[in-house]
């Protein structure tokens, strides 16, 4: 069964200002990487554009149009000191958003065991009524939410490997007893949340702080321990918040993963989903910031997708 590759032209639309690492080539470096004949079996499929109501599974109306009003005519927005909106942002955050949703539907239809969306802006920095850490809205979140209320699934874990805490999938999801979110991240380090005790409404946070410095033996000791727990939490369908920030080349951090790793840990995630939902698996591109060790760090997670898949 393929593995689904779904992106946008308006993924390079959302154009940051010179010099932020949140750019453009980050999905050009994407492109590249996966034209590699070893991926051409990806069924390859166009984000489509979810309704702007979708960003109200988790966001707030305030926040949804204020987002939407900030858009500039030319040039860019600042919506704080890293987050920036251009012209055409908006729809960019909204294919993203449809992005995961179509994959979410793509997989859970069974026309295949997995599927990585790679868009942009990414999404899991942003809270309820707040754009933060390059990040408009929840994307990941608010497919959970999707995935639970429209397609009547009644568990879902959403996993998070970026290096920076996803603060912001942690407050959309706090009060949500249906989702277990895990979260792997450098502490401390940007955006400054992520302790072990922040554990959600009901107990289905589980927070993995890892030391500035620390490789792939520390990840796999801590994600080896968190899986038994979404193992007996049993989801329907895993969501994966995919950064690759953690990576040792990473401008942003300081933790000393590889590609290996990356693939490690892809499999790890395949092993649970095989165990509890079928193999099912929807991936979303979050962080990732040295251009060549993301190309790289992708290629190796989505081969794993597909190797695991077919």
């Amino acid at each position: 069964m393929a593995t689904i590759f779904f992106t946008h032209p308006s993924a390079l639309d959302h154009v940051t200002p010179p010099g932020h690492p949140e750019q453009v080539a980050r999905l050009e470096a994407i492109y590249a990487a996966l034209r590699s004949p070893e991926f051409d079996a990806l069924d390859r499929r166009s984000a489509p554009a979810a309704a702007p109501e979708e960003v109200l599974r988790c966001h707030t109306a305030e926040h949804m149009n204020t987002i939407r009003a900030a858009t500039p005519e030319t040039g860019w927005a600042g919506l704080d000191p890293d987050t920036f909106m251009a012209p055409d942002s908006w729809k960019a955050a909204m294919r993203a958003i449809g992005g995961v949703e179509a994959a979410v539907d793509a997989v859970l239809a069974g026309e295949a065991a997995s599927a990585f969306v790679a868009m942009r802006p990414p999404g899991h920095h942003a809270e309820r009524n707040r754009a933060m850490g390059f990040c408009l809205f929840g994307t990941v979140a608010i497919a959970a939410k999707y995935a639970l209320d429209v397609h009547g699934l009644a568990r879902i874990a959403v996993l998070d490997f970026d290096v920076h805490h996803g603060n912001g999938t942690q407050d959309l999801l706090w009060d949500e007893g249906r989702a277990m979110f895990v979260s792997s991240h450098q502490m401390p380090l940007y955006p400054g949340t992520g302790a072990a005790d922040e554990s959600g409404a009901q107990g289905q946070i589980i927070n993995l702080p890892l030391t500035s410095g620390s490789g792939g033996h520390e990840m796999r000791a801590a994600w080896e321990g968190a899986m038994e727990h979404v193992r007996g939490f049993a989801p329907d369908l895993i969501l994966v918040s995919a950064g690759f920030d953690a990576h040792r080349d990473d401008p942003l951090a300081g933790l000393n993963w590889t590609e290996a790793d990356f693939a490690w840990i892809t499999h790890a995630i395949c092993d649970l989903a095989e165990d509890c939902c079928e193999g099912r698996v929807v991936s979303s591109l979050e962080g990732g910031y040295d251009l060549a060790a993301l190309g790289r760090s992708v290629a190796a997670h989505v081969r794993v997708l597909m190797e695991r898949g077919g």
